[in-house]
């Protein structure tokens, strides 16, 4: 009787052992699985778009235990909503969206609340009727970005001067038209010359920046006197057409844009453009960051804004060999 007592014990104890491995086993195989973060992306219309594309990629190689999804949108809205309606369904850790416009996201981004995944909204904003639905910003104060374009034009002018001003505007919509749009037209308004007599959107894209300005120069190219540019590729574009119409870029029409592309520091260089209000696109280190601080219930601040400045003319030269995109 006493030996059976006893071998019910060590049996006892062997399956204890064998259960408390056996959930140690798990909790390790569970610990050592990658961390998938979904970015859906708004496209590829410029420069900028394409060096934060690359900068989150590289999140991986920042840290091993990362995977990276990606969709491209082709700046569609539809494309988008795909994409994240895809990541619901492979249950990523986190939703990061790059949204092409600002509304228009209430059903998808409940679905992913409903999900249990948090949503990082990257770069551009959205507007939604619930804040829950989302768990972070991560990008610019476009606002800010166009105070300090009309601070540049400004602190060239005076208050008091006469100009004409051409605006091209980002994708309709969107949260840097439309919040560079307000951050300039509010800092303009205690300068009652300045006037935009031109003003269309170009998409932010080099090719319709060219074309938007051939047409504003050939219905009043004589009296554009400054060209305000919501991005750099739509303002490289408008140097090409500005220099086919015949006049000179950056001397005969000052010009101001938004992102502090590598191509663009290269005009401003040479002479071709006068200023320039960074919108920092390298936020795949911000975004690793964001994420971990999300999965470890650790979410210091519900809106992180990039570091940025602003150049003028004279320190082009000397910033140029810094730029990594």
């Amino acid at each position: 009787m006493k030996f059976k007592k006893i071998a019910a014990l060590a049996a006892t104890v062997v399956l204890s052992v064998g259960i408390f491995a056996g959930c140690g086993s798990q909790q390790t195989s569970s610990s050592n699985k990658k961390k998938v973060i979904g970015f859906a992306q708004v496209g590829a219309e410029s420069g900028w778009r394409t060096a934060e594309t690359t900068s989150i990629k590289e999140i991986p190689k920042l840290d091993s235990n990362f995977e990276l999804k990606f969709s491209d949108g082709q700046q569609k809205q539809e494309n988008q909503i795909k994409a994240i309606r895809s990541f619901i369904a492979e249950k990523v850790n986190v939703i990061a969206l790059d949204p092409v416009v600002e509304t228009g996201w209430d059903t998808v981004l409940r679905e992913a609340k409903n999900a249990k995944i948090p949503v990082v909204i990257v770069d551009r904003n959205v507007k939604v009727s619930d804040q829950s639905l989302i768990t972070a910003f991560l990008g610019s104060d476009m606002e800010e970005e166009g105070k300090r374009a009309a601070k540049i034009i400004i602190d060239k002018f005076g208050k008091d001067a006469k100009l004409n001003i051409a605006e091209l505007q980002g994708t309709v919509g969107s949260t840097a038209m439309i919040g560079r749009q307000k951050g300039f037209n509010e800092t303009i308004k205690n300068c009652p010359n300045y006037k935009i007599i031109k003003s269309q959107t170009g998409d932010f894209t080099r090719a319709k920046g060219k074309e938007v300005m051939e047409a504003f120069l050939k219905s009043d190219g004589n009296n554009i006197n400054v060209l305000w540019s919501h991005n750099d590729d739509m303002a490289i574009g408008a140097v090409q057409a500005i220099e086919e119409y015949g006049k000179k870029p950056g001397k005969d029409i000052f010009i101001v844009s938004v992102d502090g592309t590598k191509d663009m520091f290269k005009l401003m260089a040479d002479g071709k453009s006068n200023g320039i209000v960074e919108c920092n696109p390298l936020l795949g280190p911000q975004l690793l960051d964001t994420s971990k601080q999300i999965l470890s219930g650790k979410l210091k601040d519900k809106i992180v804004h990039t570091k940025e400045g602003a150049f003028t003319q004279e320190q082009a030269k000397k910033e140029l060999p810094n730029r990594k995109y």
